[in-house]
């Protein structure tokens, strides 16, 4: 409350002209609007999910939570969000463990072409989302992985590794290689060193760069699409296809808990940069 307060009185410098002032007013009036702007879709779709109708319309004739028991009782949505818990933890893992042993590999060496390598393993994050689901699905299709959990998995921990290298190079740039080297003459191993030295001190960038993984791979829905067969299909697919067929307000259900489940997401990366700082 008291950074809320302080952020609508600030205290300007002795220098500041009229128009400085008016400049900074209209910039935070500018950001809110722009905030406003981008929330709003979001918040509009919460009440929806507790509407009596069984459509998506304002104004809503009643209150009710139908939509939500409809969700914990159908079996295509429960099967989805099984297939969701269990495609995104495991891809979490997997796109941790590489980005992880992939960003402490690159910062600890320089060699030639390390610049097109890097450029090579963030690729995902850059490369039109289609023509990722495209190449997957031809690939996956001649080694026998299309329709699969396994091939579904992979994908989606190669979507999230990116964010782990990222985040986790970010942390090593700080990193003081010195204590890597006077555990490795005090007789520990490079896996020792790497577990009791190296990990604890870039923790909070494994684990921001897992949390954007596994939120990478749980809201995806077009790389699912061309992989994903009808056993795999996943929360954000049933979605999709829920949209495509029949429009109900279960969807709107679906969505406020993703959003809330996001949100949380985010909030917990904000404590844990809080916690480094």
């Amino acid at each position: 409350m008291n950074a809320i307060l302080s952020a609508m009185n600030p205290q300007f410098p002795a220098y500041a002209t009229l128009a400085d002032k008016l400049g900074w007013w209209l910039m935070r009036l500018f950001c809110i609007g722009m905030l406003v702007f981008l929330l709003l879709p979001i918040l509009v779709i919460v009440p929806l999910s507790f509407s009596s109708s069984s459509f998506l319309a304002y104004p809503m004739p009643g209150w009710s939570l139908q939509w939500y028991e409809n969700l914990f009782n159908a079996p295509e949505w429960g099967r989805a969000a099984r297939n969701s818990f269990i495609v995104a933890p495991a891809a979490t893992v997997l796109a941790t463990v590489l980005g992880t042993l992939a960003a402490v590999g690159l910062s600890r060496t320089d060699f030639p072409g390390k610049g097109l390598l890097m450029s090579i393993l963030i690729a995902p994050m850059v490369v039109p989302i289609v023509v990722v689901g495209v190449a997957c699905y031809l690939f996956f299709a001649k080694l026998g992985f299309a329709d699969s959990y396994l091939g579904l998995i992979v994908v989606h921990a190669a979507l999230g590794a990116p964010f782990v290298l990222t985040t986790v190079l970010a942390t090593l740039q700080g990193f003081n290689h010195n204590l890597v080297r006077a555990s490795l003459s005090l007789g520990a191993g490079p896996v020792e060193t790497f577990f009791r030295i190296t990990l604890p001190v870039i923790a909070p960038g494994v684990i921001s760069g897992a949390l954007f993984a596994f939120a990478t791979s749980f809201d995806e829905v077009v790389v699912t699409l061309f992989v994903a067969g009808p056993e795999q299909v996943t929360l954000p697919r049933q979605m999709f296809t829920g949209i495509r067929e029949n429009i109900s307000p279960t969807i709107a259900a679906v969505a406020t808990l993703l959003t809330i489940f996001t949100t949380g997401l985010m909030l917990a990366l904000e404590w844990i940069r809080g916690r480094r700082a």
